[in-house]
């Protein structure tokens, strides 16, 4: 990896996340210089108390990033909205937007490099072979997915006419302590004996562990071979659906799942669900999404032969003891701690008032 001898002063957004936090760790150890991009609205006690310098603004709000980007030299772009129910509008204000805001801000300030997070949900789900950065963008029709695969096109044409160094990685679904989103939610069925599959439970589930992530986006900042590119940055050897609820059922003292519920009902049914709370405003996500059915049950897997061949990029954390890791936080009573990151989900949108 390339090392920038000098310390830099990195910004990065989505602090407060999973994987903003453990990225800071790794930063700090470098030495650098860290700011946060933090919603006006947002709980920030926890980056002040690490000595990160917190900058108040919105992404959604070109108007209020200069201050965000002056004098940075890297910018990690993590922050989005995902896994709430808000329309495609507010997603795409957010995931779209806010990130044409960010990398146009970055480049009048003359950022040296802008890492942007885009998402593996960008191929489509259920392909059951190694996507790699070669196939096309096919994202299926929720929110989430329809607006990273937006924003990765755009950062893909905003860079080909800028000097500014820029990568794009495609991240797997992470986990690790912390994780309330798919992690926390899987401990906390099998945990009271509720848990199911989808199907017969032997498809791949995309799943990497947060510092192996982490490695990536470090191999995206310094190495000398990124700019220019993107990337998938995940785990190659993946678990079962099967496999994976099984792990962590052990690893929490929960029950391992037995129910099998056909996998194409479920689909089908979570798409009519969506249609009918989206067509009744209802403003609460329902019991089951498409995007839940097709992460859970289709299969799944990734390629990072790119990301090892030119960053050397390898997964140090087997599923596996990733999961153990993880159960530890979960079994300290992880999900009973106050979320910081819930807020910034539903926070009001400083763009969406224009």
């Amino acid at each position: 990896m390339e090392d920038w001898r000098n310390i830099m002063k990195v910004l990065i957004t989505g602090a407060t996340g999973l994987l903003g936090g453990h990225l800071i760790k790794e930063l700090q150890d470098r030495g650098e210089d860290i700011r946060a991009l933090v919603l006006p609205v947002e709980n920030a006690d926890s980056l002040l108390k690490r000595g990160v310098e917190v900058v108040r603004g919105d992404i959604t709000d070109a108007s209020s990033l200069g201050p965000a980007v002056k004098d940075v030299e890297l910018i990690f772009h993590l922050a989005g909205m995902m896994g709430v129910w808000r329309p495609l509008a507010d997603y795409r204000l957010v995931n779209v937007s806010g990130s044409e805001n960010l990398y146009k801000a970055a480049q009048k300030a003359k950022v040296r490099r802008f890492v942007h997070t885009s998402s593996h949900t960008i191929y489509g789900l259920g392909y059951g072979r190694f996507m790699t950065e070669n196939d096309p963008l096919r994202p299926d029709p929720d929110p989430y997915s329809l607006t990273k695969a937006e924003a990765d096109r755009l950062i893909r044409r905003l860079m080909l006419t800028s000097d500014m160094e820029t990568v794009i990685l495609r991240p797997g679904t992470f986990f690790g302590p912390g994780d309330r989103l798919h992690f926390g939610r899987m401990a906390q069925k099998v945990k009271d004996g509720k848990g199911l599959i989808l199907g017969r439970g032997d498809n791949a589930l995309p799943f990497c562990y947060v510092t192996d992530i982490v490695q990536g986006f470090l191999l995206a900042a310094y190495h000398k071979n990124a700019p220019g590119n993107a990337y998938n940055i995940t785990n190659d050897r993946p678990l079962t659906q099967q496999e994976m609820f099984d792990a962590i059922a052990d690893a929490v003292g929960g029950v391992r799942p037995t129910l099998h519920l056909p996998y194409l009902p479920i689909f089908y049914g979570a798409t009519v669900a969506e249609w009918v709370f989206n067509t009744a405003h209802v403003n609460f996500k329902p019991p089951a999404t498409q995007l839940g059915a097709l992460m859970f049950g289709s299969d799944n897997k990734h390629s990072i032969a790119k990301a090892r061949r030119e960053l050397g990029f390898e997964p140090k954390v087997s599923l596996r003891e990733g999961i153990k890791l993880a159960a530890e936080w979960f079994n300290a009573g992880g999900m009973d701690q106050p979320s910081v990151t819930e807020a910034s989900q539903h926070a009001p949108l400083a763009g969406a008032s224009r």
